[in-house]
């Protein structure tokens, strides 16, 4: 895997009391209602989401992930830890079919609310998810495992036996940190675009869209690009670089952004996942073409995007290596800038929060 290269320059303090604790509808936002900054060179603006048809040009292209988001949370048990909570951040093969051995990627965190990581498992260790289900951990996930403090593992390689996928149909629920202020159903983490199951968290760039929203883009000349990249668990520590993600991006799709692109469209991807699976499909010369498998991409002053012009997204903890990402598409200033417009403006935090469209052409 390739490792993180560089910090990202972009500082700001701590979002803390401007989380969003849930969803914009349990406060009465609808959810193309939440608050949307344009960040361009020459201006920032404050608008509401459903209003950015008025920065998108006939012809520009949107990048959207279809992923949907499954239950991949379960409470768990272990003779050294007792109670703990389990993320299933990722498959890595089946053995035997639904009801066989399979090895999975897997983060401990804390019961009951998974605020925090539990760092000190041990290979061998056997956590019990219910029902007969049992992970036995292997070893810590490749370049992912070491915790930034130094010390144990965060991500786990485990071979899990038994009934895994009915269990998760019957009790698992979908991945949830301690700042929310309770939970919410699945379909809460769902985007008017997912369609294939498999992302272990939600790909929440894509969620204020609304099926009305993207008629009217649609309508107004705006493409849209479908790709699939199923997202693991990220990281709620800073200096950890992103983790092997399952990705696929059609011929159709390569034919719609190449076509774009040379009419002089821009691409504009909904997301930090969309973003690295369009560009795990391009070529050094921008041209893109039909891919798939697992991409290990870290875009970042390394390896600069190459497709991507624009960036729908929301906002990331201070040192994420999503914000890599964002400066190698929005340049350096031009995300400070808009990072401390959102502080300083107020803007909501997190999968539930306000958004941002960043457009440095």
């Amino acid at each position: 895997m390739t490792a993180l290269p560089v910090a990202p320059t972009t500082r700001f303090p701590s979002p803390e009391d401007t989380t969003a604790v849930g969803p914009p509808e349990s406060r009465g936002i609808p959810r193309d209602g939440v608050r949307l900054l344009v960040a361009r060179p020459d201006r920032l603006d404050d608008v509401h989401f459903r209003d950015i048809g008025r920065f998108l040009r006939r012809g520009d292209v949107l990048v959207v992930n279809t992923s949907a988001t499954v239950a991949g949370e379960v409470d768990a048990w272990s003779p050294r830890h007792g109670d703990l909570v389990v993320h299933l951040a990722t498959p890595l093969d089946w053995a035997h079919g639904e009801a066989g051995d399979a090895s999975w990627v897997v983060e401990l965190r804390s019961a009951p609310a998974a605020a925090s990581p539990v760092l000190d498992a041990r290979p061998g260790e056997q956590v019990h998810l219910g029902e007969g289900v049992v992970a036995t951990l292997v070893d810590g996930y490749p370049a992912l495992g070491s915790s930034p403090t130094g010390h144990g593992n965060r991500l786990w390689r485990a071979s899990v036996t038994g009934d895994l996928a009915g269990l998760t149909r019957r009790v698992g629920r979908p991945i949830a940190y301690g700042y929310l202020d309770r939970r919410y159903p699945l379909r809460d983490y769902q985007t008017v675009f997912s369609r294939d199951p498999g992302s272990a968290e939600m790909p929440s760039a894509g969620r204020p869209f609304t099926n009305r929203l993207v008629t009217r883009l649609v309508r107004s000349g705006v493409l849209v690009a479908p790709v699939l990249l199923h997202t693991g668990v990220s990281s709620q520590d800073a200096g950890e670089s992103p983790q092997p993600e399952r990705f696929e991006v059609t011929a159709d799709t390569a034919a719609l952004v190449n076509a774009a692109r040379s009419r002089g469209g821009r691409v504009v991807a909904v997301g930090t996942t969309a973003t690295r699976a369009i560009e795990s499909a391009a070529g050094v010369d921008g041209l893109v073409e039909a891919a798939g498998g697992w991409t290990e991409l870290v875009i970042g002053p390394d390896r600069p995007v190459r497709v991507v012009d624009g960036l729908v997204t929301g906002w990331h903890n201070p040192e994420a290596s999503h914000l890599l990402l964002v400066e190698a598409v929005a340049g350096a200033d031009l995300t400070q800038n808009a990072y401390d417009a959102a502080v300083e403006r107020g803007y909501a935090w997190h999968e539930f929060g306000d958004s941002c469209l960043i457009l440095p052409g």
